[in-house]
């Protein structure tokens, strides 16, 4: 039995590629581990929970700052070294320490561990992937759900770009495969480095059993949103500004995350703003498909403020489309092109402009047939097409072939 560890420098239920990813490799005949770090506690709560359920191990390394405080001391020390040595001299060898605040940590627990495949989740797990590979002479993967140099600025002299930028450079070329969220992605790092070829498997969920060919016509029609966090720079300001142009009577807006310390003001801005807003804790990542149908329409309201965020396709259009909900979309560079592919699905607005965002779900509330269909088109296409049922397969033949070549 070929045995292969999963690294992520997040937690799993933060990380549902990863969870997705150990479960179908699970459930393929290997034995897997996942190795993680602490990064919030509403998201260690919910490991307890998901964990407890999975068929593979998961090992917690890096400290968390209650049971293990001084482990975690210890890795924010030396991550924030690593970074102020790498700012203030230029030199980049401590790189992999810089990537994460468990990076070290992350490097030593995987190196524990022979395995016959290492594969990476989060740019701060790409060092430990690669040091393990290498000490065992064994191949490695590595899934950018996103752009990562380009996840906080397109400056390229953005502290954060240069960091990134620097750590992918020296780490990707080395990877014996390289799997990426969508294809916009993956036709930037194509460009970047031309030897990766990329696969892409999309952010989809597996098939549901949900049932909506008899949901209710609300009045008022029911808006749906959901992030990790509930916060600025992610387009809810379109939806608020949208939903001042429309009757207040006709609308709903239901919105989920957590709720983080310094988004204080921005939360009470949303709750004062005049509309029918509600607002939701996390649930598990198990429960939000179906806590996601029983609204109308799921918003995808991505701002486009940097390259990723423009070419990223989140798990939020996939996961509307498994709770049979009408999509919602800015015209990001990726959503755009999904939502173009697939136009019985729902519609597009130019992010920024609450006066066509406004108009489309307008037409939504005063055609209650419409909205039917495009909910039917929606679940129809996540059963037929955009499912973790298809994406696993990719997933499991990438795998094999890498174990194969190696």
């Amino acid at each position: 039995m070929h045995k292969i560890v999963l690294v992520t420098s997040g937690q799993p239920s933060l990380n549902p590629r990863l969870v997705k990813e150990a479960d179908a490799l699970s459930a393929a005949g290997y034995k897997v581990t996942v190795i993680y770090a602490y990064w919030n506690n509403w998201g260690a709560d919910f490991d307890k929970q998901l964990l407890a359920k999975k068929n593979w191990n998961a090992l917690c390394t890096g400290g968390d700052p209650v049971h293990k405080r001084t482990s975690y001391f210890f890795s924010r020390i030396v991550n924030k070294s690593a970074l102020v040595f790498r700012r203030y001299t230029g030199i980049n060898i401590l790189i992999d320490l810089a990537a994460s605040r468990a990076s070290y940590f992350l490097i030593r627990e995987a190196k524990k561990h022979k395995a016959d495949l290492y594969i990476g989740h989060n740019l701060g797990a790409l060092p430990a992937v690669v040091a393990a590979a290498k000490a065992y002479g064994k191949p490695c993967g590595f899934d950018a759900e996103d752009l990562h140099r380009y996840e906080i600025s397109n400056d390229i002299n953005h502290v954060d770009v240069k960091l990134k930028t620097e750590i992918e450079d020296h780490y990707l070329p080395q990877l014996n495969y390289f799997t990426t969220s969508s294809p916009q992605i993956a036709e930037i790092y194509k460009q970047l480095y031309p030897g990766l070829n990329p696969t892409v498997l999309l952010n989809v969920f597996p098939k549901t059993t949900i049932d909506i060919t008899a949901k209710a016509h609300h009045r008022p029609v029911k808006l749906f949103w959901f992030s990790q966090t509930i916060g600025p720079n992610r387009g809810l300001q379109d939806a608020i500004n949208a939903l001042r142009l429309l009757d207040k009577a006709d609308f709903e807006f239901h919105i989920l995350g957590s709720r983080q310390p310094g988004n204080e003001a921005f939360i009470s801005g949303l709750q004062n703003s005049g509309g029918n807003i509600f607002l939701h804790a996390s649930v598990h990542p198990d429960e939000l498909t179906a806590f996601a149908s029983q609204f109308d329409i799921g918003l995808a309201l991505e701002p486009g403020f940097s390259i990723n965020n423009n070419l990223a396709l989140s798990n939020k259009i996939f996961t509307y489309m498994q709770a049979g909900l009408a999509i919602v979309a800015s015209d990001t560079e990726a959503q755009e092109y999904l939502i173009t592919k697939n136009p019985a699905t729902g519609k597009i607005y130019p992010k920024g402009d609450a006066e066509a965002l406004a108009s489309i779900l307008s037409n939504y509330q005063h055609n209650r047939n419409l909205l039917s269909t495009t909910q039917q088109a929606a679940l129809q296409l996540a059963h037929d097409k955009y499912n973790w049922d298809i994406e696993s397969q990719k997933f499991i033949k990438v795998v094999k072939d890498t174990l194969e070549h190696a």
